[in-house]
């Protein structure tokens, strides 16, 4: 096929930079407020700044040494590939973030005026994370393939680059926002009866710099993560049934998704207009249905004019499907009728909301399952193992518009947490409020996407494995492969169990400080006086980075112990473990968390006896346990499923090669 065919990830990623670049003007153009609203706005940008490049410094002396094995033992091709995947990542999640602490203050002078006004400004500080995300995934990797010669190990070490920062980025950014969540909330809200974001609480900047840091960053490179996987073991796959035309077609999906991302997060800001009285959750809605409607049409014709029918077509429709009905699915369970129902449950105490909330995550887990395992069914029959693949891309081939959506929601309730500290008319607090709790389903409906592409893409990725690694079957009677797959189902609890435990001790922590400040500070309840916040920036800092390593080399090095303990087909048991328990864990853990926080909310618009009643009490408790369940470990195991499967992969050949 013709060198644009083979470039279409190049163009269109640079399409997309060049759009993001459109975008950052047009959120840097609006006011950031008064004097004392860009000093809270400067004190989330240096947290979060100050944060991200301690973790990077980490990130990359790993990263080094990993680029120096791979070199040595694969080749320099792979080492360089791998290191440049991290970079792009890292690029990605640091402009990403940089633009939304700006957008914040922002959308609070924008929500001065209307309603419409804030959404916009929310909303394009969110599309710069999104267009960022998707234009140097699919750039970095495009000019990886083109390189190469379409080499399938050598884009193997980029995908491997993006999936060593998504973890890291998620366990640390996930750490260190949930700790100062929980310190916030818990001596805040509980003990001194202060309202959210209130200056005088030490840990409200921590909080702020952790929306960033964990929602803003984080996720971008989960999903920056998610995207590349997806594109690399669609194109592997293809390439071994269609030969040259199947390793190009995923990145001709993904080049028109962006496209028509571009074309939706341009039709957002068409339609919202600058007045009250509109409705957030349709108008971002609407772009994201236009997007993907725009993507089908193309990717419909693609299929015909390469393969000579429609089947791709209808896979990918199939994937989409899919995640809409994934998100739907969440929004159902995190922002519905269960959400009233376990809301009423906080009337009789914590222990009721608790129970009830981790009953709402179980039995969330069952359609979404049963959806991922129609699509899985159906995109095999129609195009073998390079259909499953094809399915995971179709879900995120909109990223550009959906991740917009998704990292609009942290801006929004940085906004609302200046307006609070800057002490704005109350009306502004409700106008960012409004657009904070949109941006909390949002949320939800992200991760529930999230962990839909990353069944799919992990799937793809168990098949790229046993190809790589010439095994023949793999047998649930052979005694290794059982054992391979009890430990990796295993491996999601242990998992989480370092993050949770991670979150837990810093925000002890956290708790110490915050109450050390209000008895030691004099005049700090009466707003006579400040209280230190960088300490418990400081704080979530330390506890992020020196938490966040023992989790992360966990995802890395089991694969390749278990390698050396049982073999290459028992790492094949292992990933099958470890997808299977890990999305359900997943799912369990980001519904419950999202359910307990939109209890929490429903109460404080006044249901149940509203603000420091009983019931909210009770539900703050919720709110505090499900933090690091929806905002640390749920979304990690994300990470750690592709992770491992990228690291065997990669390394689990090269192991062979010397030791067999």
């Amino acid at each position: 096929m013709g060198i644009v065919y083979q470039l279409s990830g190049v163009i269109a990623g640079v399409i997309g930079m060049i759009f993001t670049v459109f975008l950052t003007f047009k959120v840097l153009e609006k006011e950031p407020g008064n004097e004392k609203m860009i000093e809270i706005s400067k004190a989330i940008q240096v947290g979060a700044k100050a944060f991200l490049i301690s973790e990077y410094k980490i990130l990359y002396m790993i990263v080094g040494l990993f680029a120096l094995f791979l070199g040595i033992a694969n080749s320099w091709g792979m080492a360089i590939a791998f290191v440049f995947g991290a970079t792009m990542s890292v690029l990605a999640g640091f402009f990403g973030m940089t633009i939304a602490t700006r957008a914040n203050t922002r959308t609070t002078h924008a929500a001065i005026s209307s309603l419409g006004s804030a959404l916009k400004v929310a909303f394009n500080g969110g599309a710069v994370m999104g267009m960022t995300v998707s234009s140097l995934g699919v750039f970095g990797l495009g000019l990886v393939f083109f390189i190469s010669g379409e080499d399938t190990l050598i884009m193997s070490g980029y995908a491997m680059g993006a999936s060593f920062v998504a973890l890291f980025a998620r366990v640390g950014g996930g750490i260190f926002t949930k700790a100062a969540d929980v310190g916030a909330d818990l001596v805040g809200k509980t003990e001194a009866g202060i309202p959210e974001d209130d200056p005088r609480n030490p840990a409200v900047i921590a909080d702020n710099v952790g929306d960033n840091v964990g929602d803003v960053a984080g996720m971008g490179a989960d999903l920056f993560e998610s995207y590349v996987g997806s594109i690399f073991s669609a194109s592997a796959l293809g390439a071994l049934a269609f030969s040259v035309k199947g390793a190009i077609f995923p990145f001709l999906v993904v080049s028109f998704g962006l496209i028509s991302a571009i074309i939706g997060i341009i039709i957002v800001n068409l339609t919202v207009k600058s007045k009250e009285g509109i409705d957030p959750s349709k108008m971002l809605h609407f772009g994201t249905y236009i997007a993907n409607i725009i993507e089908l049409i193309s990717v419909f014709i693609l299929s015909k004019y390469i393969f000579g029918d429609f089947n791709s077509g209808v896979v990918i429709l199939l994937g989409m499907i899919v995640g809409i009905l994934i998100g739907s699915i969440t929004e159902y369970y995190t922002a519905k009728n269960p959400i009233k129902k376990l809301a009423h449950t906080a009337t009789s105490g914590a222990a009721p909301i608790l129970i009830n909330g981790m009953a709402i995550g179980m039995e969330s887990t069952a359609i979404p399952v049963l959806l991922i395992a129609a699509a899985t069914i159906v995109s095999y029959k129609l195009m073998g193992l390079f259909g499953i693949a094809l399915s995971g891309v179709g879900m995120l081939s909109t990223l550009g518009i959906t991740l917009a959506i998704d990292a609009y929601g942290p801006i929004a309730d940085n906004a609302g947490g200046i307006a609070e500290m800057a002490h704005l008319d109350p009306e502004v607090r409700e106008r960012t409020d409004l657009l904070d709790s949109v941006g909390n389903t949002t949320a939800a409906i992200g991760k529930g996407f999230a962990i839909g592409s990353a069944a799919l893409t992990a799937l793809a990725l168990f098949a790229s494995y046993i190809n790589v690694t010439g095994i023949k079957s793999v047998n649930l009677t052979d005694s290794t492969v059982f054992i391979g797959a009890l430990i990796g189902a295993m491996l999601p609890f242990l998992f989480s169990a370092f993050a949770m435990q991670a979150v837990g001790d810093s925000a002890d922590i956290m708790v110490q400080e915050v109450r050390r400040q209000f008895k030691e500070i004099p005049g700090l309840m009466e707003g006579k006086n400040k209280p230190d916040y960088e300490k418990c920036v400081s704080i979530a800092t330390k506890g992020a980075l020196k938490k966040m390593i023992l989790p992360s080399l966990l995802a890395v090095l089991s694969p390749i112990l278990i390698y050396f303990v049982l073999g290459k087909t028992a790492v094949a048991g292992v990933l099958a473990g470890t997808t299977v328990a890990g999305v359900m864990l997943a799912i369990f853990m980001s519904n419950s968390g999202g359910a307990w926080d939109n209890a929490k909310k429903y109460i404080e618009a006044n249901n149940f006896g509203g603000k420091g009643s009983m019931a909210h009490k009770a539900s703050v408790i919720g709110d505090t346990v499900g933090d690091p369940f929806k905002d640390t470990a749920g979304p990690a195991i994300n990470i750690l499923i592709k992770l491992m499967s990228i690291v065997s992969i990669v390394i689990i050949p090269i192991l062979i090669k010397f030791f067999e």
